[in-house]
């Protein structure tokens, strides 16, 4: 299996190579030059086996340098239930049954209680054994743009891992305080953390900067580092991601939900566009799948462009409490729109050429229609997220965090605007404890506490036991406070480097 760029670069190039560069040169994201196809018994086996194993399986039909015993080493340590800081439930994405048709994909049981640890507990393993596979003798620097989850969970996997240095750059003011104190307060001596003054936007539009800035980097390579990004732009994130989709699918058939070959839904919150490309392509892949609902907060962007064909960033960016999605470019899509135009790089470097210049492009009817053969989309209102965690609590008892709570809201409706009652699968990102205040709040308790202690308040209000992971963030003492305008973050990270 080889990779090539999105815009256009004809140079392939392996999956090693493709996870330690993390972005091509010419600015595009690395895709596999095809899709390899799962078939419906393939998928009734991988549902008798665990986690770990069906994690293997699917990655081994991208990463085709990685032998099958590499990958069960890897996903053995990383989906570990034993580990102390490893994952607090044993199906590691259990599925929590809502009704007869509704259930909640839980994936936020590993070290820092969100969906980024399915991907970034393993990612790590990946990219040193790809340096080893390359021969690099070189050290990698990881550059991290979060909106919040995947800050921490990048911290956690590669903390103190040989031969890697790993700093991330978040929104000072667009992470809820506990996304916060998890990553100020992360323990390792190879770690780095600094605020932007801006947006999330902001703080990944600099990081692409520095990835793309040639002289820069033959600077860093003199001083015997190659940059790598943990974001979803690099294919060492997204790969790990299609497993969890196949494995709902399998637990469904295990419970008994589903016949094989039926059809389901999948509700995913997103914002920069990884977790429901994965899904997408989980489906290219042979899973069967009805409907990809696109879930999108305040920050409505995707679901205007999944339902017009345009994609129009030239609006007002919100801070919402869902703050994982205050995203106005998602830079994901890139790799389905390359998908859907023909593979056409050139077409796709328009499109991205058009974002920079005008903030905005369209694509023709034919990508559009492509695009609503499978998707749809939907947005909630601040009001509405609160809602609904409201209701769902007091129907059931059932706790969920801000970001699950948009994609309920829009799964609901779009049952009612479609009648669609397929089995659906609402793709629950983060524990609610990260997001106490906003939690606390749908739940009408009014938030006077110290913001680092409201971790205890919301299990004292709901009965639900503080997570493991989090019991000690409340005493936690923070290491990093640095905060830096966009045009300094370069400086900020030769500076980090240099310190060595």
């Amino acid at each position: 299996m080889h990779y090539q760029s999105t815009r256009g670069d004809k140079k392939r190039i392996s999956g090693s190579e493709a996870i330690i560069l993390g972005l091509s040169n010419d600015g595009g994201l690395f895709v596999p030059e095809f899709i390899p196809k799962l078939s419906l018994e393939m998928i009734e086996e991988l549902a008798s086996m665990p986690y770990s194993r069906r994690a293997s399986y699917i990655m081994s039909l991208f990463l085709t340098e990685f032998s099958i015993d590499e990958l069960d080493q890897y996903t053995d340590i990383a989906y570990s239930t034993d580990r102390k800081n490893g994952f607090k439930h044993k199906e590691i994405a259990p599925l929590h049954k809502a009704d007869n048709n509704t259930q909640f994909l839980e994936l936020w049981h590993g070290p820092t209680c969100a969906f980024k640890d399915m991907a970034l507990q393993v990612m790590p393993h990946l990219l040193t054994a790809s340096l080893k596979k390359s021969g690099k003798r070189d050290d990698v620097c990881i550059l991290v743009a979060t909106s919040g989850d995947t800050g921490k969970a990048a911290l956690d996997g590669f903390c103190d891992i040989q031969g890697t240095k790993i700093m991330v750059f978040y929104p000072r003011d667009g992470v809820s305080e506990v996304q916060k104190l998890q990553m100020i307060s992360q323990s390792g001596s190879n770690v780095n953390v600094v605020a932007v003054e801006g947006n999330f936007d902001d703080a990944q539009t600099g990081v692409k900067e520095i990835f793309s800035d040639t002289a820069l980097n033959k600077e860093l390579d003199g001083s015997g580092y190659t940059l790598s990004s943990a974001n979803s732009i690099n294919w060492g994130r997204l790969v790990p991601q299609i497993v969890y989709y196949v494995s709902a699918y399998c637990q469904l058939l295990e419970q008994n939900e589903i016949k094989a070959g039926e059809k389901v839904n999948f509700c995913v919150p997103t914002g920069n566009f990884g977790n429901i490309l994965a899904a997408w392509y989980a489906e290219k892949m042979g899973l069967p799948v009805n409907r990809l609902i696109c879930a999108s907060n305040r920050n409505d962007v995707l679901t205007q462009f999944i339902k017009t064909g345009i994609y129009d960033k030239n609006r007002p960016f919100y801070t919402t409490v869902s703050p994982s999605m205050d995203i106005l470019v998602s830079s994901n899509l890139e790799r389905l729109l390359f998908e859907l135009s023909g593979k056409d790089g050139s077409l796709v470097a328009s499109y991205m050429a058009a974002l920079s210049a005008e903030g905005k492009y369209f694509v023709p009817d034919s990508v559009h229609a492509e695009l609503n053969r499978l998707f749809s989309a939907g947005y909630c209102t601040e009001d509405d997220t609160k809602e609904t965690i409201n209701d769902t609590y007091r129907a059931s008892g059932y706790l969920i965090d801000t970001h699950t709570a948009v994609a309920y809201k829009v799964l609901k409706d779009y049952r009612e605007e479609t009648g669609d009652n397929n089995i659906s699968v609402v793709v629950s990102t983060a524990s609610p404890f990260k997001f106490c205040e906003a939690v606390l709040e749908a739940l009408g308790k009014k938030c006077t506490d110290n913001k680092a202690i409201l971790i205890d308040t919301l299990s004292e209000v709901t009965g639900y036991a503080v997570p493991a992971q989090l019991v000690d963030l409340k005493s936690a003492t923070p290491r990093f406070t640095d905060s830096v305008e966009v045009p300094a973050m370069k400086a900020a990270v030769i500076d980090f480097i240099g310190g060595r």
